[in-house]
């Protein structure tokens, strides 16, 4: 019989609707029977593409024994940390600040008070490794709470004054400046690996916000050493097993530092990150692989991401059955010689080995290979490598396909929304700036809808029951600035500033200092507030660009102050930990170079609003418009005619305006950083 999860709208709950757990999803009534009871809660914590998730799901919640001691001594909680990112980040951080260390699945266990007072991340069936097993920790947990529930109040009590101390009040320090973000870029520099590009050692990630960061960097200074870094570093990625080879878009990061063995989930938000900073690279550099690799990641989110209401899916799991009908890490994209020369027969496959890097030994395991280019099989045949990748994607259509998380998360489908829009732009695809278009609107109609506050997810059309973070009221409206620049409609800048104004007021503390969740959401043991960057922007450097972004379209003083307040934390945290607030030192780059202000009286899809689109100035605001009610939509195009009925480009920053210009090349020269 199905438990309580069966009717969320979390696929990662649902996944555990059939366990004999008797599940509960995180809500008051839970905590209440736990009091009712006199048990403590097991609160257990992952998402729908977390492998290990699956592994501790079918070992030890679907193994009835297991289930009927958790129900009788504990009442169980079930969390989608995509779904609960305010519940995740509070226990997160009390798991690392008690073990030096976290991740998922989280398994903390919980006064009725939901004080945490004991924690752990996997725990296997049996004890190895010097790790006990899952019903050892049961056992000892049950006994400690009966036989010494003084010492585990005092402990949970000393847990919650502890991260009740740990408030941040980097807000009022002042903006960032040059001093700083030179001396961020010498700590990339450090981490940098020269060898195989992107920083730190395995395991390794994709670094799309720092990328951001440098590339706005060398638009600003013209330092060389910044943009080989960036480019660099993504060239090692495009070439790298983290890379999809076949159908395009890129994996959640590398278990090596040579790129070549992916976690092969493949998360939406990596994809709309990277294929942002590849339409950027390319605006940069011209770099032909920067623009293939953006188009086909592009392409990807919109093949294999996006559902039938618009948005776009979370996730797709890393796991998938192989041809023994056994669920296996990356059997969907990993090929042996022998698979090769099935699809391809002996020449081709011979061939396609050398190209993609297809050993006999194998690269990952049971002799298998990720496919990547290691750039040693010498000059090569761009018809024949097209044929051939044509072939085996058409063979691997044929494999068991890899399950998809098809909640839609507000922020995730803004970062989508945002680089859809502006690689469609920059490429003449109209197709992916629709797609932009129809995700922005199930945004507005379906997790804004009645209420004027955004939903954090929704699934099928239907808005879920939890509320939208600061990251999902700075990341959608930073995706509908991006459409407002390419499509030069004002109701995005509209939406934004709308989404915007929440934040300021819902948000917002004393000094600039931001909030994950809002003043009158649930309250947790803590309210969460992380200012750094992990694997997309933090609510608080997402808010900040949005906010500056919109002071720049408009000339409102208070948004211009809000975002000059929360970089406060970027002053604060950039010299000293620059890879993990990437995002927030892009935005500061933004601040730095004014923004610059683009009005273009002109058509929209024009030569000067391409041009103006394509400009390299960090953080460029460009409203488009023509006639009488331009100015209506965008404050910019207010007072900016045409000049003698040619279309016109207006550039302005720290309140001053260059002398309009009807010419293309004068306006990239104003742009170009």
């Amino acid at each position: 019989m199905a438990n309580r999860l069966a009717q969320t709208t979390s696929p990662y709950l649902r996944q555990h609707a059939d366990n004999p757990v008797d599940w509960w999803p995180w809500s008051p009534e839970a905590f209440e029977t736990a009091r009712e009871r006199d048990v403590p809660v097991l609160l257990s914590v992952g998402y729908a593409s977390c492998h290990w998730c699956h592994v501790m799901a079918h070992e030890s919640f679907e193994d009835k024994t297991v289930a009927a001691y958790l129900n009788a001594h504990f009442v169980p909680v079930k969390v989608d940390r995509e779904e609960r990112p305010d519940v995740d980040a509070v226990y997160m951080e009390a798991v690392q600040a008690a073990t030096g260390h976290g991740g998922w699945p989280m398994t903390v266990f919980l006064t009725p008070d939901a004080e945490p007072f004991y924690f752990g991340t996997y725990f296997p069936p049996e004890a190895r490794h010097g790790s006990p097993s899952f019903q050892q920790v049961l056992e000892g947990v049950a006994a400690a709470w009966t036989d010494r529930r003084e010492e585990v109040a005092e402990v949970a009590g000393r847990i919650v004054a502890d991260l009740a101390g740990r408030s941040l009040a980097h807000g009022g320090d002042g903006a960032p400046g040059e001093q700083e973000t030179a001396q961020a870029l010498l700590g990339l520099t450090r981490e940098y690996d020269e060898q195989h590009g992107g920083f730190g050692g395995a395991p390794k990630f994709p670094p799309s916000m720092a990328v951001e960061f440098l590339l706005r960097h060398y638009a600003r200074t013209g330092s060389e050493g910044a943009l080989q870094m960036a480019a660099d570093t993504c060239s090692a990625m495009a070439r790298g097993g983290i890379y999809d080879q076949l159908g395009g878009g890129f994996a959640r990061y590398c278990v090596d530092r040579e790129w070549v063995v992916p976690h092969f989930e493949k998360m939406l938000y990596d994809n709309a990150l990277l294929c942002r900073v590849y339409a950027h690279l390319w605006r940069t550099t011209g770099s032909d692989e920067a623009r293939r690799i953006a188009l086909e990641t592009a392409d990807f989110m919109v093949r294999e991401l996006r559902t039938a209401e618009g948005g776009f899916a979370s996730a797709l799991d890393a796991d998938s059955e192989d041809a023994d009908g056994k669920h296996v890490e990356g059997a969907f994209y990993v090929w042996t010689p022998a698979q090769l020369r099935e699809a391809l027969g002996e020449d081709d496959a011979a061939f396609a080995a050398a190209y993609f890097g297809v050993t006999e030994e194998g690269t990952f395991e049971e002799g298998s290979s990720v496919l990547r280019l290691p750039g040693d099989a010498g000059p090569v045949d761009a018809a024949r490598v097209a044929d051939v990748r044509a072939r085996l994607l058409a063979a691997r259509v044929e494999r068991p396909r890899p399950g998809r998380d098809d909640k839609v998360v507000a922020a995730w489908n803004g970062l989508a929304v945002a680089a859809l829009a502006e690689t469609g732009a920059y490429f003449d695809r109209p197709d992916l700036v629709e797609r932009a278009t129809e995700a922005a609107d199930l945004l507005v109609r379906v997790h804004l809808g009645e209420v004027a506050r955004l939903a954090r997810t929704s699934r099928d059309g239907l808005a879920g029951d939890n509320a939208g973070v600061l990251e999902d009221y700075g990341d959608v409206a930073e995706g509908f600035l991006a459409l407002a620049a390419v499509t030069g409609e004002g109701a995005w800048l509209e939406f934004a500033g709308f989404l915007l104004d929440i934040v300021l007021e819902q948000f917002t503390g004393e000094g600039g200092q931001l909030y994950d969740t809002a003043h009158d959401a649930e309250q947790l043991i803590r309210r969460p507030q992380d200012p750094t960057d992990s694997a997309t922007p933090s609510g608080w450097t997402a808010a900040a660009g949005a906010l500056l972004s919109y002071a720049a379209y408009t000339g409102s003083e208070a948004h211009r102050t809000a975002a000059e307040g929360a970089l406060g934390v970027v002053k604060a945290l950039g010299p000293r930990v620059p890879r993990f607030v990437g995002w927030g030192l892009a935005v500061a780059e933004a601040l730095l170079d004014g923004p610059r202000e683009v009005a273009v009286a002109g058509p929209v899809g024009g030569e000067l609003h391409r041009t103006a689109l394509l400009g390299r100035a960090p953080g460029a605001v460009v409203a488009v418009g023509e006639g009488p009610g331009a100015g209506a939509e965008f404050p910019l195009l207010v007072d900016r005619p045409p000049v003698g009925g040619e279309p016109t480009a207006y550039v302005c920053r720290h309140f001053v305006c260059d002398a309009p210009t009807t010419d293309a090349g004068e306006l990239a020269a104003k742009l170009g950083g």
